[in-house]
């Protein structure tokens, strides 16, 4: 990868912080002075950041149960309590930057993936990918059979098309929402078109991987857990 991105990686700062640090002459690459941001860099170099060597950090991925009341931003001043928070890293791992792989807003609750791997983050939440999420939705009223058509065939909500992959009927005023695509408050909208309001809304499953953790809980990912949050 390039200098810039492998500096960003290993939490030195941000991608255009880090290429002004290149530029100013304190980046070596085995022992040769660096000043050009694109230079590209092998798994073998030893990066040095003002006499020091830098590693690319391990790579974590962790599920978390987002109690609702919890926002999903990292920098947020106004944000009270944030879930990120929840997670406390020990030993080698104190310190790794981690990010949210897709949202759930400060009301929902649920099944949230966290990572410091950019490119698995792009492959869980680009809509190219189809990687299906799915909610248990509680709302004020049940819907009728003909708005249940309608919200399953898409609406036009403020200009933009939301279109679930499926909704199903559970019980009295519960459905199955899934999704393959992570529209700001998606189901939030397309209750409010049927003229419900959502009660409560938890994230279950992300791909064929399922919440298995107590609200405000987390736990670390095995690759079996990172293959089936990819699949379906």
């Amino acid at each position: 990868m390039n200098l810039t991105k492998y500096l960003s990686s290993c939490g030195i700062n941000s991608r255009r912080k880090c290429a002004e640090l290149i530029k100013s002459g304190n980046v070596s690459i085995n022992g040769v002075r660096v000043t050009q941001p694109g230079t590209q860099v092998e798994a073998s170099d030893r990066v040095e950041v003002g006499g020091k060597k830098v590693l690319l950090p391990q790579k974590i991925y962790i599920l978390l149960n987002k109690p609702p009341g919890y926002t999903c931003t990292n920098s947020d001043p106004f944000a009270k309590k944030k879930a990120i928070d929840l997670i406390q890293l020990q030993g080698e791992q104190a310190g790794i930057r981690l990010f949210s792989a897709g949202r759930l807003d400060k009301e929902s609750e649920g099944l949230l993936i966290f990572t410091n791997d950019g490119s698995y983050a792009e492959q869980l939440t680009h809509p190219r990918q189809e990687v299906c999420k799915e909610y248990i939705v509680q709302v004020s009223r049940d819907f009728s059979q003909s708005t249940l058509k309608s919200l399953q065939k898409g609406i036009t909500d403020d200009g933009e098309f939301l279109k679930p992959v499926s909704i199903e009927y559970l019980k009295p005023k519960m459905y199955r929402f899934i999704l393959n695509e992570g529209k700001k408050r998606e189901i939030r909208r397309m209750v409010k078109s049927a003229g419900a309001r959502t009660l409560k809304l938890q994230r279950v499953a992300v791909g064929k991987l399922k919440l298995d953790v107590a609200p405000g809980k987390w736990r670390l990912m095995s690759a079996a857990d990172i293959k089936k949050s990819l699949a379906g």
